[in-house]
């Protein structure tokens, strides 16, 4: 949604068509693109002072010698994978910042908590190049900085160089530069909003943002998407009972067809939100239904908003809060907010769940026809027209043929449950891998999308097959229902997001059936449009020269 606040999306012509040449591309803009290298812009944290470093050997190494703290030495003593590795840094920082300078690591139990995937420290560069710190210590000495000879320093040396080159793109991420100039130049406060400070750009972004949900067209698109409409419908209708005499709040009710569906299943009361233009349509479909008894419709951010009299709680939010990859539009966090504000303890959310997963795609009749094309147009060549063409999600529906790979039993790579979930939450790195399903000349994008879960439980763990994409028994007998953005089911007006390689400078490699692929992704808000998120991914293949790393913007 991108306008009342409820997930909504832009038509796939004004997400694709995003402009290159506006404010947000100057040259100093914020994100991992490629740049040239600056040694400035990196700024990795000592584990117990304020000391800041160019790389991340040369913190490890002081760390070693002026605090008698040894990261390689219980790295290799444990054993630790990347993993293993990254909760051990979280957990060092979380210690650090409680102001514990000798943290117990006695034992690997200590930080092998899965809370200690959240970065303790925000933009930690370290926790993005530790992997390569991993791979250089795995060659290296038993502990940092125990070999002081001429030829160690010159190693080291050289290593510092590469590690600097390799990771420009990561150091923009961190470095908190750029961020404080754009919004010295842009922030004004503004009285008349919860939100204190907010920038007059940012201002300008939420304007433009419910605005869009202002019209019909949009509406009459996301009504029209069945599969999205119907799964709705059916979770209520099929569970009457959680409905029967309940209180609802619908967060970014846009024509009020949720709330609407509500008030039939039984609800005592619906209270039905959104800050676009599209609420006072909602009132009169509300009205032409019989239904104002029972609707209460409330025009403003639900940040900023208060319920109407006698309702302090709520029984079950709905909302329809989805962007395109989940996350785009960061409505989640306004949901999230509600929840917190304004959801009983046993009270439910619909939906209840999310899954993100990826697979690798081959699909060298699209990259022929929108990316090397501009090599030969008519016998002329146009590369330069290619600038920036591989950083954005292309919003499409690949055909299912070019998904030449799944993860193991088709698990997602993360699992939000909307009971739990934090907005911090909403930002994350987390392994994935992948099985080539059939030999392919060239792993040419990576494909992106979500599964929708509705549980008629907040304490029902996702069943297996729903994690996997595929659905159960029918929502009369079991309440659970379910559905895909994803190219194995019915193109929804999400249709999935593709990350096209960069090949501009390296030919991809042939890779065979039965090849893994591993890696990880980040998911990460960008700071210059807070509704946009970044993409970023890591791969391997096994037992082949393919691997990269690269960025992409949704904005």
């Amino acid at each position: 949604m991108s306008a009342p606040i409820n997930g909504r999306d832009r038509p796939e012509d004004d997400f694709s068509s995003s402009s290159s040449e506006g404010s947000l591309d100057r040259p100093d803009s914020e994100g991992w693109e490629d740049q040239e290298p600056d040694a400035e812009n990196v700024q990795i944290k000592d584990f117990f002072s304020d000391k800041v470093f160019p790389d991340a050997v040369s913190m490890i190494q002081y760390a070693a010698e002026q605090h008698g703290f040894d990261f390689v030495k219980i790295v290799k003593e444990f054993g630790l994978d990347f993993y293993g590795a990254i909760k051990l840094v979280n957990y060092i920082r979380t210690e650090a910042k409680n102001g514990n300078t000798k943290p117990d690591v006695s034992s690997k139990s200590v930080f092998e908590d899965d809370k200690y995937m959240q970065p303790a420290l925000e933009d930690d560069a370290l926790l993005f190049t530790i992997d390569d710190v991993l791979d250089t210590v795995a060659t290296g000495p038993a502990t940092a900085g125990q070999d002081s000879s001429d030829s160690k320093v010159t190693e080291l040396e050289e290593e510092l160089k590469r590690l600097r080159l390799q990771f420009t793109e990561y150091r923009k991420t961190v470095e908190k530069t750029l961020d404080d100039r754009w919004t010295e130049g842009a922030a004004e406060s503004s009285s008349a909003t919860a939100n204190k400070g907010e920038s007059a750009f940012d201002k300008q972004i939420d304007e433009g943002y419910f605005d869009s949900y202002s019209y019909n067209e949009i509406h009459q698109t996301m009504l029209q998407d069945s599969v999205r409409t119907d799964a709705y419908r059916d979770f209520i209708y099929a569970n009457k009972n959680l409905f029967a005499g309940k209180t609802v709040l619908d967060v970014g009710c846009g024509t009020g067809i949720l709330s609407l569906f509500c008030a039939k299943a039984g609800a005592a009361r619906v209270i039905a939100v959104d800050n676009s233009g599209i609420i006072t349509k909602a009132m009169g479909n509300i009205a032409m239904n019989g239904m104002s008894d029972r609707i209460t419709c409330i025009r403003g951010k639900i940040e900023e908003i208060s319920l109407p009299e006698g309702v302090d709680k709520v029984d079950i939010i709905v909302s329809e809060w989805m962007g395109y990859c989940l996350l785009y539009e960061a409505m989640l966090d306004s949901v999230l907010y509600a929840r917190d504000k304004w959801l009983k303890p046993d009270g439910l959310m619909v939906p209840s769940h999310c899954t993100l997963h990826l697979a690798p795609v081959a699909d060298p009749i699209y990259v022929a026809d929108n990316f090397t094309f501009w090599k030969d147009v008519y016998g002329f060549d146009m590369s330069t027209m290619m600038e920036k063409i591989y950083e954005e999600v292309i919003v499409r529906h690949p055909p299912e043929d070019v998904i030449v790979g799944r993860s193991k039993d088709k698990m997602p790579f993360q699992v939000l449950d909307l009971h739990t979930v934090t907005v911090p939450e909403l930002e994350f790195v987390v392994p994935f891998e992948a099985t080539l399903s059939q030999d392919v000349d060239s792993l040419d994008a990576w494909c992106v999308w979500f599964d929708t879960l509705f549980l008629p439980s907040r304490t029902t763990a996702p069943p297996a097959n729903l994690l996997a994409g595929e659905k159960g028994e029918a929502p009369e007998k079991s309440g659970q229902v379910f559905f895909t953005t994803g190219p194995f089911g019915k193109a929804t007006h999400w249709q999935c997001g593709v990350c096209f390689v960069d090949r501009s400078e390296k030919a991809g490699q042939e890779l065979k059936a039965g090849q893994q692929i591993k890696g990880k992704v980040g998911f990460r808000k960008n700071k210059d449009e807070k509704r946009a998120y970044n993409i970023d991914l890591h791969w391997a293949a096994e037992g082949a020269a393919e691997k990269g790393k690269q960025l992409w913007k949704m904005r």
